[in-house]
């Protein structure tokens, strides 16, 4: 996502680290106008926006990173420098190429950078600034993510410990994160604390706790003592218990804040301004329609047509050709949050959109497998997403084109 770089006098790259940064300036002649360390505070970055004002206007003066956020961007940002983030492994293999002793060194890394920025400034582009509603739903969109993952990676632990030692406990409910589920583990973590459990009582249980699933009392309990029976090794039950109660309080502390966060997306969402527009596309919901938005942004300058979107999101393929070679494979350098928020939405919309499906249908008919066909749906969809984002306007069916055209189809054949 990126806006054109304009010609400057002076390039500044910036090795970034933790703790401390190294920063070079070089003017357009290559030669370096000055090599200093800042350390990574207010007073340390506030210094080297002071130094870099003495060189001129900031909106002349690019800044080189390797890293496209953080607050040292941001306050760089709204300082008024074109920030441009550039790839590892491009100034890698740039230093390689430059640097033939193979030294390397924090002073010598900042000096690559504003080489190479200086040098592919016609190729480069700087970082789109996002609105504060967009950073903000980012924020918690992200945020939420990461710990779905992190309770995924905790429910994958919680059951291999029940797999080893009480099967009957992860078997007796469908999920074993959900709620009632963690109920159960903690009034009951060993296969000991359940030995006396009868159909009674797990009936009791289930109506204090308010379980709604269509199983009765003895299906549950069948369930639990058909299972391989666990542990009953007196050590090995009191270590059992305190690791299940462990792996059942992170659970629960997940699903309280992931609840959280999903309130918190959906406020964001709504006060966004173009978080109608997201929601309005069939089978979205709430906090997928978040995710795509999140990811897509609100710069309406970053992309010159939807097919820049579409690579974003790793929604389009890449060709290698070679003399009479030529090959077509899967983009993986890509916003992996972007695709992953696109094609869930895209899968979603097939069930509620007949232009959807067919597009979908088409794609697998002709071989495709899912995942693919998933992808070329999701192009097709951000074609579509993109001309309502450029125009402000939330999706609608009745005039999009190819969608009013397929339902007029099937209303006259349904006619005859």
């Amino acid at each position: 996502m990126s806006f054109a770089l304009s010609e400057a006098l002076f390039f500044t790259g910036i090795d970034w680290a933790a703790e401390t940064h190294a920063i070079c300036v070089m003017d357009a002649g290559g030669k370096i106008a000055a090599e200093f360390t800042i350390e990574h505070s207010a007073d340390g970055i506030a210094a080297v926006i002071r130094r870099l004002a003495r060189y001129g206007d900031p909106g002349d003066m690019p800044v080189a990173i390797e890293r496209p956020d953080g607050r040292l961007v941001d306050l760089l940002l709204e300082a008024g420098h074109p920030v441009v983030p550039v790839k590892p492994n491009a100034i890698k293999t740039w230093r390689d190429g430059e640097v033939l002793s193979g030294a390397k060194s924090d002073a010598g890394d900042a000096a690559v950078i504003a080489e190479y920025l200086r040098l592919r400034a016609h190729r480069l582009r700087v970082v789109a600034p996002y609105s504060d509603e967009t950073r903000a739903l980012r924020t918690v969109v992200r945020s939420r993510g990461d710990l779905v993952d992190m309770r995924v990676a905790a429910t994958n632990q919680l059951s291999a410990l029940l797999d080893a030692h009480w099967p009957g406990a992860r078997a007796i409910f469908a999920d074993v994160e959900s709620p009632i589920s963690l109920e159960f583990l903690t009034r009951y973590p060993t296969p000991a604390a359940a030995a006396h459990l009868g159909e009674k009582r797990m009936a009791a249980f289930c109506v204090k706790h308010g379980y709604c699933g269509r199983r009765t009392a003895a299906e549950l309990l069948t369930r639990l003592r058909s299972a391989p029976a666990g542990t009953s090794r007196e050590a090995l039950t009191e270590a059992l218990r305190d690791a299940v109660l462990a792996a059942v309080g992170v659970l629960t502390a997940l699903n309280a804040s992931v609840k959280n966060l999903d309130r918190s997306v959906a406020a964001h969402l709504g006060e966004h301004p173009d978080g109608a527009i997201f929601t309005s596309l069939p089978r979205s919901g709430q906090v997928n329609a978040a995710q795509v938005l999140a990811e897509w942004g609100d710069a309406r300058q970053a992309y010159e047509h939807p097919d820049s979107v579409a690579a974003l999101a790793g929604c389009t393929p890449v060709t290698r050709e070679s003399g009479k070679h030529r090959a077509v494979h899967f983009r993986w350098a890509c916003n992996k949050r972007f695709r992953v928020a696109i094609t869930t939405f895209a899968d979603n919309s097939r069930h509620a959109s007949p232009w959807a499906a067919k597009i979908y249908n088409d794609a697998r008919a002709s071989g495709k497998d899912h995942p693919h066909a998933t992808r070329i749906l999701a192009r097709a969809w951000i074609r579509v997403i993109y001309r309502c984002w450029i125009d402000g306007v939330p999706y609608d069916p009745a005039i999009h084109g190819a969608a009013a055209a397929l339902a007029s189809q099937a209303t006259e054949q349904i006619a005859a």
